[in-house]
Order: structure tokens, then C-alpha cells, then sequence
């Protein structure tokens, strides 16, 4: 597909949002099915852009699940505390519960969704990470709320030989119960615990579909990093977060009702900006599942 702002290929046009990553698909209906010869097309540009956005997607959450199955299975996640009660696919990124009440920002559910204003990459911590995901935004936030992404081929690209050194070869050890290390979230009971065990992965990965490396982390579930002290492997983390959030490798995402975003977990990272907890913010989510462990590059 051509490089120019704006292109248009059998069935869609994309306009392309931000020199690293990140482009509008026009010509998308979630509510129709999509033959093979689309699929294939949507799968492209999606590979090429990292991030698609399709406006003006009045979906169901049932609706929302079917799309998502034309790229694999969704996740169901693992605690009941954000998952939907009535569509166990539905990741509920809300703080707002499903009887339409707005939750209190000291509650443990909306505590859980504000660590999602640091960088971090979806399901890292599984042995087999996930592949994507689907966010569609049903009540958006004008306070803030914003979701940027960040283009992890790049970041790698642009690595300075010192903190390329630091991370070839190396792995780091994704835990969903470093969440709880973070915040005032009650420790993960025993069972939690064994229901997600930590993983190590390479910190450097080759993706399968195109076999570009990039950075893996994903701070809000990273605290070690092989032979490296704890003190020190933190302020790597944090290190690398902070080059990967330089505005050059990030789009910034403002939300429209109905948007839904799909990015490519395995070379990107995205965070939420910060908004008013008083406002009402509902986002549900599907989860691709990962079939293959991380590829070490």
C-alpha cells in the first residue's frame, strides 16, 4: 500500500494517523460478515499500521465477540472483578458497574483500571501472551481518557547500544501480581496467585507475521530482569518505558463514541491518560488468544 496520507485499496480506505503507527479504516462494518479475501486485506493493513481505528461502530457486545473471532479466539479473563457478567468474552474497562452505577475511585475495580495509565502490553504475563486487541468505546471521556500507543518495532530500532546491550538475550519476568506491588490493591491470595504463575520472556522478540524484532516489556507487570538486581533492573524499566513514550513512536488516541480500536499486542505498548474519575467512562474490550510462546529474536 502506498505511503501517501491517504489510500484506498479494493474494499477500504485507510488514512493514516501518525508517522510510526496508527490508521483510520473506513469501509468496515462489525456488524457484517467478512469473506476470506477481506479478512486477508484487513489483516494486512492492520499488520502494516499496528493500530486501526473504525469509526462509528454501534455494535453489541455479542457483535463485538463475532468480529473478533475472525482473527482467533477471545480471552476470557481470569478474575471475575472486571470480566462481564453477561458476556464472559467482554473485558470491562469501565468505571461504571453493570447497573449503570458510577464507581467510587477508592473501589478495587476502578483502583485495578487506573493502573492502565502506565505503559504496559495486554496478557504478557500468560506463557502464551495474547495476540490483539478489539477496545470498543461505548461512553468516552472528554476530561482526558486518551489511549496512546507506542510502535515497539521503532522503539527497538532506535535503542541507543547502551540499552541494547542491556536487553539482547535477556528476559524479564511478567507477573500480573506485580499490579498489587504497585498500588494499594489487596495482595493476590495464594490461589490467584497459582491460577497466573509468572512468566519469563525474552525482551526482545521476532514477530510471527512479520518477522520484525521488537522491545517486550510491560512495566506494570515487570519487576526483574535475569541477572540484574532488583534495584537495578527497576530503574531499567523504567528507563525503557520513558524512551518508548517519546512522542515520535506515539499515537494519542482521542476517543469518539463508538470507536473501536484493534492493536497488535505483540509490538505495541499503550497507556490511559488520566481523566475526571467522576465522569462516566465505559470501554469493553475483547482479547485475542495467543496460540505460540514469545519468539525469541
Amino acid at each position: 500500500m502506498s505511503a501517501q496520507a491517504n489510500a484506498t485499496t479494493s474494499r477500504f480506505t485507510v488514512r493514516k494517523l501518525h508517522p510510526s503507527l496508527g490508521a483510520e479504516v473506513l469501509g468496515v462494518d462489525m456488524r457484517q460478515k467478512l469473506d476470506a479475501d477481506a479478512l486477508r486485506e484487513l489483516h494486512d493493513i492492520w499488520m502494516e499500521h499496528l493500530v486501526l481505528v473504525f469509526p462509528g461502530q454501534h455494535i453489541t457486545d455479542a457483535e463485538h465477540v463475532a468480529f473478533t473471532r475472525n482473527f482467533g479466539e477471545p480471552e476470557i479473563f481470569h478474575q471475575k472483578i472486571i470480566r462481564s457478567q453477561s458476556v464472559p468474552e467482554i473485558f470491562r474497562v469501565s468505571n461504571v458497574d453493570e447497573d449503570g452505577i458510577l464507581i467510587p475511585p477508592a473501589h478495587p475495580t476502578a483502583q485495578q483500571i487506573a493502573l492502565a495509565q502506565f505503559w504496559h502490553t495486554d496478557s504478557s504475563y500468560r506463557a502464551n501472551p495474547c495476540m490483539g486487541s478489539l477496545l470498543h468505546g461505548i461512553e468516552v471521556s472528554r476530561s482526558g481518557g486518551e489511549t496512546h500507543f507506542t510502535n515497539m518495532y521503532s522503539v527497538y530500532d532506535e535503542l541507543p547500544d547502551r540499552l541494547r546491550r542491556q536487553v539482547e538475550g535477556k528476559k524479564m519476568l511478567h507477573d500480573f501480581g506485580h499490579l498489587h506491588t504497585i498500588s494499594t490493591l489487596k495482595p493476590l491470595t495464594e490461589e490467584e496467585k497459582a491460577a497466573m504463575p509468572a512468566v519469563w520472556q525474552p525482551m526482545v522478540r521476532r514477530h510471527p507475521a512479520t518477522g520484525r524484532k521488537s522491545l517486550y516489556i510491560s512495566p506494570i507487570y515487570n519487576a526483574e530482569i535475569e541477572g540484574m538486581s532488583g534495584p537495578d533492573a527497576r530503574a531499567l524499566i523504567d528507563e525503557l518505558a520513558e524512551f518508548a513514550g517519546q512522542s515520535r513512536f506515539v499515537y494519542p488516541h482521542r476517543w469518539e463514541t463508538d470507536d473501536v480500536l484493534a492493536w497488535d499486542n505483540r509490538c505495541t505498548m499503550h497507556q490511559v491518560t488520566p481523566f475526571d474519575p467522576n465522569e462516566r467512562r465505559i470501554m469493553h474490550r475483547t482479547t485475542i488468544v495467543g496460540t505460540d510462546a514469545v519468539m525469541a529474536a
